[in-house]
């Protein structure tokens, strides 16, 4: 049976409105007064107005659990493809591409910053992309691209900075008796395990793996697997330290 005091703290969540949570939610510490109120009003405003195209998004997707945020100019062509379990955040002018052979997945409480492109597959025919799955409490910066052409997993708890390039496919380029672009492409696999932090800028080539707990620094270009905990750096990007050990650059 449940505690008299686990009891009282669900009754006094639930008499507590949608709308208090969310102003609660939406104030900013170690500011106060009126200027600090109204900059909590229009975060509320924006959130509802997000949160109201969020309702007319989430029945084209695939599956779709938990409130969807949608930014204004947002674009999504493909939703049937597109799954997601918890709060999906879809800032302006992000641009998703659903077609693809494995889906678009998102677990819970993931972000997608502004301007930033998924996009598995053309928009205009060919063969499909592989697809995307990104876990609970993730997310990308402003400006990013994911090319998911190939297949693309990024863990859980991982912070993608602003900029930041991820590609899954390379264009053959061997021949010298054709143009490169007549010569195909080589699609690969990009990993992202849990509890990353990938910088500013940084490119992420095809075929690459970065392990639990690694850390790139900003602008770097990663074209080799990294090792757990690693801290890298530069480009190509190389060990600097693994953290909790002292530095071996």
């Amino acid at each position: 049976m449940p505690s008299a005091a686990a009891t009282n703290r669900r009754s006094a969540r639930f008499l507590v409105s949608p709308s208090q949570r969310l102003d609660r939610r939406m104030k900013f510490a170690s500011i106060s007064g009126p200027r600090a109120r109204l900059a909590s009003c229009q975060g509320i405003v924006r959130a509802g107005l997000m949160f109201t195209r969020g309702v007319f998004t989430s029945p084209w997707f695939r599956h779709s659990s938990g409130p969807v945020f949608r930014g204004k100019s947002v674009t999504i062509l493909n939703a049937q493809f597109v799954s997601h379990v918890g709060r999906l955040v879809l800032e302006d002018y992000v641009e998703l591409q659903g077609a693809s052979q494995l889906g678009i997945s998102f677990g819970e409480n993931v972000s997608i910053g502004r301007g930033t492109m998924i996009r598995p597959s053309s928009y205009y025919g060919g063969e499909a992309g592989v697809g995307l799955r990104m876990g609970d409490r993730s997310s990308v910066g402003a400006g990013g691209f994911i090319g998911c052409s190939g297949w693309i997993e990024i863990g859980n708890d991982v912070m993608i900075g602003p900029g930041v390039r991820l590609f899954s496919e390379n264009h053959a380029f061997d021949r010298l008796d054709i143009p490169i672009k007549e010569q195909g492409v080589n699609r690969g696999q990009l990993i992202i395990e849990d509890d990353c932090w990938i910088g500013s800028g940084v490119t992420v080539m095809s075929g690459v793996r970065i392990r639990r707990g690694t850390v790139v620094a900003a602008g770097s270009v990663v074209t080799r697997d990294t090792a757990e905990g690693s801290v890298i750096a530069g480009t190509p990007a190389r060990l600097l330290r693994v953290r909790g050990e002292d530095s071996v650059a």
